[in-house]
């Protein structure tokens, strides 16, 4: 063989066999499956056959069933609003608001923040009641309270914890309770009340408003601090 100068360029065949028998020699091992693997794989293979039927006959029947599934929820949905009406105790009313007129066409309201059914009668129990009626020279007077029934019969308001009844006037009467007929504009309460206005304070045992508060009649033992010397 002849062999290269010193200096010179190597020969390129030689550089090419060079090349590639320093190149990795790719694997040509066969994977080795245990007998373990081959009968997992075995029943892996077994389970498919047998879901992959079902689950196809599963949607299958689903798609033709769906209707009669929306229809019975329909139906339940139905039934549930229809109980939820049943029984009248379980009414409930957000901010209800109760209007009329007196027999000389004057009107009153009656308001609270929530009305609850009394049974199968006209009565509700309100939270935080409010009535206003109109006076005969224009004015108004306001009554509210923390509770409260409402006979819509009647037009009889029952109020009680925190009594307060204001007039235009700038008169304000506190007590504990208080009816007051919101038709007729009468109201009374024989617990223990405290007014205050333009004339002074009063203190009394109980107390009687009429015609719509142009006459205000305070019962029991009464003290008046008056001023302005009235």
């Amino acid at each position: 063989m002849q062999q290269a100068s010193p200096g010179a360029p190597p020969d390129l065949a030689t550089s090419v066999v060079t090349d590639w028998a320093e190149r990795p020699v790719p694997s040509r091992a066969r994977r080795n499956y245990t007998r373990g693997s081959i009968l997992r794989r075995r029943v892996a293979v077994q389970l498919l056959k047998v879901l992959l039927p079902l689950g196809a006959l599963g949607l299958l029947a689903t798609i033709v069933l769906w209707p009669e599934f929306e229809q019975a929820g329909e139906n339940a949905r139905l039934s549930f609003r229809r109980l939820s009406r049943v029984t009248p105790e379980a009414i409930r009313v957000v901010e209800p608001r109760y209007q009329g007129v007196d027999e000389t066409g004057r009107p009153f309201n009656v308001t609270a923040f929530i009305a609850s059914q009394q049974g199968e009668t006209n009565v509700v129990d309100l939270d935080a009641p409010r009535g206003d009626m109109t006076q005969n020279n224009g004015g108004w007077v306001l009554v509210e309270s923390r509770e409260g029934r409402f006979d819509r019969d009647a037009n009889i308001l029952d109020l009680k914890d925190d009594v307060t009844i204001w007039q235009d006037d700038g008169t304000l009467i506190e007590t504990q309770e208080a009816r007051v007929d919101v038709k007729g504009g009468n109201a009374e309460g024989d617990r223990p009340i405290a007014a205050q206005g333009t004339f002074g304070t009063i203190t009394g045992e109980g107390f009687r408003l009429r015609d719509r508060g142009a006459v205000v009649v305070f019962t029991g033992r009464a003290r008046a601090v008056l001023e302005g010397g009235k």
